[in-house]
Order: C-alpha cells, then structure tokens, then sequence
C-alpha cells in the first residue's frame, strides 16, 4: 500500500530501506491474529475485551463502537529490523554513535548506511526511527546480514544475562532464528554450547552452524549426554529462546542446569516452575532478559536521546546493536546461511502466506527494497472508491466552505472530533497528517479525507484549507498553532493550548496581529479558490492564505462547557457570587507515561486540570483572579493528586480537587454548585439535580454526554459564518494561565495572581 512518507521527529533519523527482516514468531501470530474474524479476535485478546465492556459501562455504546472500529479499521505496520540508508535527520545527531563500540562521538548524516531497531523500523520503504535505536554501519557492510539488527541485539542482551566466561558451558532451548543468532554469540566468545529443540531439522542446521552438540528434545537419555558432556557438571547457564505456552522449556532448564547456575528466559515462555527437585536445590538463578537491553521502553533513552554513561551502564540497546554489527563485519559470526527467503516489496504478501501456511521450511525471511526508485510527492491523493466513509463528497468549494485540514489524529481524534465533524454541506475535509504514514492513510480512508500526507506544509501552506484541527501530543501544539495562525487560518487546537507562560505570550500576539490584519483587509475579501488536487503547490506564510475572510478563531478542545447540563446549570444560577467544587477522581497513571512528562505532556495540572479550571469559569461567568495550590506529597514530584482553591472578578469561589489515589469504581467527576439558595450536583455529566425550594428535580442521560459534538458543531459554524468565538480567546488565554500559577503555587506555597 502507497502511504505518506512518516513525519521526521526531533531525535530521529529518515532511513530508506534496503532490506527489513520478517521475524516469523512475533508477525506470524500477528497477522494469523488479524486474519482471524470477529470472535477470533476476541478469543485471541480477552483483556481487549473487557476494556471495550468497560468503555460501554462508562461511555455507552457509541463511544465502545468507535474505540473497536478505530482499532479494526487501523492499519498496522510490521517489522521491527532493517538497515538502508540515511536520509534525512530530525536535527544534529549529538547522540548518535559512531563504528566501533562504547557510543563514540559521530552524529549521522545523509548517505549513511545504518541498522535499525524498534517497532518504528517497520516493513516500508522509508522509517523514522529514534537516533538511539539507530547504528552506523561500514560502507562495505553486508547488508543482508546487517537487517538482522533488532534480533542481534535481542540474542546478545540474553547471552549477557548468562554472564558466562570463557570456556563455559551454554545450553539454548529453542534454535529458531533467534536461538540460531543466540548460539552464534555463545560459540565467538569461546563458551561451549548445547543446542535442543522439538524440530529435528532445526537441530541439524544448529550442530552444523552455532552448537557443539545438538539435541531434539526427546533425544534418549538427552540429560545424561548433557551430563556426559559437561563432565557430570551441568550447564553454567541456560537460556530459553523458544515460544511455547509449555513449562517443560522451564523446568528443563532447572534440570540440566549446574548448581548455583542461572536460567535465562529471552523467549516467550511460561515461568511457573517446579520448585523441586531442582531450583531449590540446586539455589539457581532465573533472570529475564528485556528485549534489546537497558534503555528499551525508557523514553529518556528512546525518544529523548540522552544515553547512560558507558563507565556505568555498559551495554545499551544501541551498544548491542554496534557490538552484533561488529561481530558481522569482522565475521566473527556469519548469519548468511540463516536467510533462506529473500521477497522483493510488492511480493511480501507471499512470505506471510508461507509462513502461516508452513508450505516451505524457513528460517530467516527478508524483503528487499528498490532503493533506486525514484522519490515522489508524500501526498496521497484518495479516491472516492477508496473511502469507506462518506467524506466530504458533494460538499461546497469556494469561499463559503470550510476546507479542514487535521494534524494528528489519534485515539481521541478519531473518537471525540471527527466523528463529529459533519459529513456533508459546508464542511470539506481536505487533508490529514499523522506521524505515520499508514496512519494517516487509515484515518483519510475512515473519515474521507481528500489527501493525507507526511508533510505539514501540505496542510499549513495549502491555500484551500482555511481550517486547522490540531491533535498531536501536547508538546507540539504551541509550534503548530503559532505556524496555522500566521498562515491566516482559524484553529482548534485540543487542550492544552501550550505549555508554558513564553510559548502563551507568542501565541496572544500572533492572534492579536493575525485578527488585525483580517480587520485591516476585510474591505477587500480573496477571490474564491477554485478546487484543485493537482500537487505540488508553495505558499509563503508570511501573508494570510485563508479563503474566509472571517476574524481568525483560536478554539481549544474545552468540551465540558457545550454540555447540555452545563447549559442547564448557567440557566439555574446566572451570574453573581457562588461556591463551586470540582472533585476528579482521576486515578493513577505511570509515572513513565508520555502526559506525566513535563517536555511531552507538560504534566496532568497543565494538560488535565485546565478542563475543569475552564468550566468553574464558564459556570460563575467571570474570570479567575488569583489561585493557591497544594499537591500531596510524592518521590516523584507528579503534582497529580492536588486541591486548588480560586477566586474569580465577580467573587466567586472554587474549588478543584484532582485526585490520583482513588479507587476507579467511585464515578470519575462530581460537580456542585451553591448560590442563591439553589444547590446544583452533576454527576459524571450523565445525571444533574438541581434542589431548589425544598424540592430537587432530576435529568438523566442515557449515555455520558461531555459536550464533544456540540463542540465542534459550534466552532464549525463560528468559522463559516463569521460569528464570535464560542469560548472567548480571553478566557482560553487565562485558562492556560491559570495552571501555570497552580504549579507555581505548588512549588511556592503562596497564592498567585493572574495578571
């Protein structure tokens, strides 16, 4: 399938493929899951299943229905290992290591042949892939044996766990292609190596190539000729690389292993061992191996790029990779006779049959890519025969239509914003980019989008998109709504608007000068752009390139506020002094997530707390003045169970409570409202009473409503016919404003005002 070439992010590098390695274990049951149907599916993921029971219980059904289809309707990349060349790179690669070992200064560069690892290294001819998961290679390198990386590096953490010397004995259970490469390591460094599998012809090729004795499984007497081989001493270590759901793997191990020896698990395999006779007895260790080695699922290490000082983590993933590519070119270890397939890209389809099909013996599956094929355009025109939605089909072109273009469409996007975007009328969807390519093809396909693309200029210098939806993660929004408003085109940018006091100032005064000049140019409206799809086209953003000549519109995704019993409670209390308080239940998340970073998410005051800080303003009717703030305390400094206390202009109070160290059972949000002699309860936006009299009156909803559709519904219309904002910029700016007193409160102690 043609997608868009992947979005190059900051501390990663754009490789062109030459080949990428099929590892037939993990893809295999990938795609035997996909090809299963419905109740296969569920069968296969019972955990998935009971998330989408409880998304129904919370959520209702329609909220159920699009996670499913979201995730069905997704296209998946496959592949996690290939080698290709440089080209491109994020920024200069101050991390990237050089030939030979320890992460040596060398940044790459454009031509570069490289190895990479990871789930971004995907089957396709261009990757970004992260600089630490990324390793220069010789120019003469074998780049068929150099695809072989991820799994190089997957062999070599394993024989490193073993912590064998030279001389010792190795046993590996489980000779596939990574057994096989497991083997080959053991043998270069001088330790002597038993091989066992189930398969015979497995066995074979291992006692020709990586073992000194090789073994089937129910091989007679297979424990005395062990025991005959280490002169009655047993193994110095052994490490499990099959996949199974068997414990005789792990119980093997404990049986052949020597006393105080270590078991290794690398594979995918059932660790619920016999206690007796052997473990106890012989105290052994068991250790698992994680993947590539240190740095795997750290995003400091991954996606920030900042690598652990050698003098005290020695090996990292990416100083596995260079080691196992080291061994490669100096053939201490040769992996050729490993390859027994070799598809050229349009004929992969072919390889994943066979393997599922077992209709030829295999061991290592490569694709092989044409790196000579010229280069085209990234954007992906799509067919109206192509969409599974309805698109925008027969919607108005000229200067009345609003023309969006999306950035970034994840899971939120795709559940929350547009499916609420309308289908017909005004409203053309035009363009999409996400930060993969098949992810932008699967969301233009679903929704209808015209093109999709890898490149943001085709979405912010498109002078047929007047309309920008902003959904990527937090740390980027401040730079893509600064980059749409000075290209003159009207914003939804979902919370947060940015991330700090610097990035808000910018932001406040592009708006300022971008609404002056619509003001200044509103007697001279832009001729109607007639359509076109013919690529490619430039535009310089210093002018305004929007076809509407209405005043620009900065919306932030606050959806509480257009919910239908936020309405209610304005109309109950009106304006004036009230009481409020805001209790979250928001339950934990990792502190290694993504949102609790401070340069990603910003953490959850700044990324989560402004939804409720948005809607006590919306209720009370004036702004916030000062605010005063403490968080429990905790080791990792999250600031994610805290009590904030406000006062507004108009001398309303409020108080939000946003609690990380809950019980999930208890309803996620409870909102009380007192003024008036009237007390107003919303609870998680399904239920509203109101007491009032002596009597109380209550509204129901079938299914939590927090005001997603009416959101959009009411920016849209904004847009096309030129009304006022439907959240004033004032209180989106000093929204934002206010979490970053809160934090600032938090580390002070002292209430703060917002100026």
């Amino acid at each position: 399938m043609e997608v868009p070439t992947p979005v190059l992010q900051p501390r990663c590098i754009l490789v062109r493929n030459h080949y990428s390695l099929i590892s037939a274990g993990t893809e295999g049951s990938t795609v035997s899951t996909a090809r299963k149907g419905l109740i296969g599916k569920a069968k296969e993921r019972p955990q998935q299943v009971r998330q989408v029971v409880d998304v129904v219980m919370s959520q209702g059904l329609t909220q159920a229905y699009r996670a499913v289809m979201k995730k069905l309707d997704a296209y998946s990349p496959l592949g996690y290992s290939a080698c290709g060349t440089v080209h491109g790179t994020g920024r200069p690669s101050e991390m990237a290591s050089g030939l030979h070992g320890a992460g040596t200064a060398g940044g790459f560069k454009e031509g570069d042949l490289v190895a990479c690892g990871g789930l971004t290294a995907n089957h396709a001819e261009f990757v970004s892939v992260p600089e630490n998961l990324c390793v220069k290679l010789h120019p003469d390198t074998d780049l068929k044996q150099a695809a072989y990386n991820t799994l190089g590096a997957i062999a070599m953490q394993g024989v490193r766990q073993g912590d064998l010397r030279l001389g010792e004995t190795c046993a590996v259970i489980g000779l596939g292609l990574l057994g096989q490469l497991t083997g080959l390591m053991l043998k270069a460094s001088g330790v002597r190596v038993i091989g066992v599998d189930i398969d015979p012809r497995m066995v074979e090729i291992a006692g020709k190539n990586c073992a000194d004795l090789a073994l089937t499984r129910d091989a007679e007497g297979i424990q005395d000729r062990i025991a005959d081989f280490t002169v009655g001493l047993g193994c110095d270590a052994v490490i499990i690389t099959a996949a199974t759901d068997s414990l005789d793997p792990i119980n093997f191990a404990g049986a052949i292993a020597r006393k105080k020896g270590t078991v290794v698990v690398v594979g995918a395999v059932p660790t619920g061992f016999d206690r007796e006779p052997h473990f106890y007895k012989k105290e052994l260790q068991v250790r698992m191996s994680c993947s590539y080695g240190p740095g795997r699922y750290d995003p400091l290490y991954e996606e920030k790029g900042i690598d652990y000082p050698a003098a005290y983590v020695r090996w990292t993933e990416k100083r596995n990779m260079e080691a196992f590519q080291e061994l490669i070119y100096t053939r201490k270890i040769d992996v050729n006779y490993l390859t027994t397939h070799i598809f050229k890209l349009e004929d992969a389809p072919k390889a994943y049959d066979m393997m599922l099909a077992k209709s030829e013996p295999f061991i290592g599956i490569l694709i092989e890519y044409d790196a000579s094929k010229e280069i085209t355009k990234d954007r992906i025109y799509l067919q109206r025969s192509e969409v599974r939605g309805q698109g925008s089909a027969g919607a108005k072109r000229g200067a009345e239509a609003v023309s969006i273009g999306f950035i970034g469409a994840g899971s939120y996007a795709q559940s929350h914003l547009l499916p609420n975007i309308p289908k017909s009328g005004d409203v053309v969807l035009k363009g999409v980019m996400t930060a993969t390519g098949a992810g932008s093809r699967s969301v233009g396909e679903r929704f209808g989008f015209e093109f999709c693309t890898g490149e943001e200029k085709d979405i912010l210098e498109n002078p047929e998109i007047n309309t920008v939806f902003i959904a990527t993660r937090h740390d980027s929004h401040a730079d893509y709504v600064l980059k749409a408003l000075r290209a003159g085109k009207h914003v939804f940018v979902e919370k947060p608007l940015c991330l700090n006091e610097t990035e808000l100032s910018q932001i406040v005064e592009s708006l300022n000068r971008q609404i002056g000049k619509k003001e200044s140019s509103s007697e001279k409206p832009h001729p109607p752009i007639t359509h076109s799809t013919d690529p490619p086209f430039t535009h310089s953003t210093s002018q305004p390139i929007n076809n509407l000549t209405n005043p620009l519109i900065l919306m932030v995704g606050y959806n509480r506020r257009f919910s239908p019993f936020a309405g209610m409670i304005k109309e109950t209390f009106g304006s004036g002094p009230m009481a409020m308080t805001y209790r979250v239940n928001a339950g934990a998340i990792p502190k290694e997530s993504w949102i609790q970073d401070q340069d990603f998410g910003g953490g959850r005051v700044i990324g989560e707390v402004c939804h409720f800080v948005d809607f006590l303003t919306l209720v009370n009717g004036s702004l916030p003045v000062s605010v005063h703030a403490s968080a429990l305390h905790d080791p990792d400094h999250l600031n994610d169970t805290l009590n904030v206390s406000m006062t507004y202009a108009n001398g309303s109070i409020g108080t939000i409570s946003y609690l990380a160290n809950g019980d999930r059972s208890l309803p996620k949000e409870r909102v009380e409202v007192f003024a008036h002699g009237c007390t107003a309860v919303l609870e998680d936006f399904r239920r509203l009473t109101i007491h009032a009299g002596g009597k109380s009156k209550e509204k129901k909803l079938f299914s939590q409503d927090k005001g997603q559709k009416n959101e959009v519904r009411l920016f849209l219309d904004a847009v096309a016919k030129g009304k006022e904002p439907p959240i004033p910029h004032d209180e989106l700016f000093n929204t934002s404003l206010a979490t970053f007193k809160i934090l600032e409160s938090i580390r002070t102690g002292q209430a703060k005002r917002l100026d």
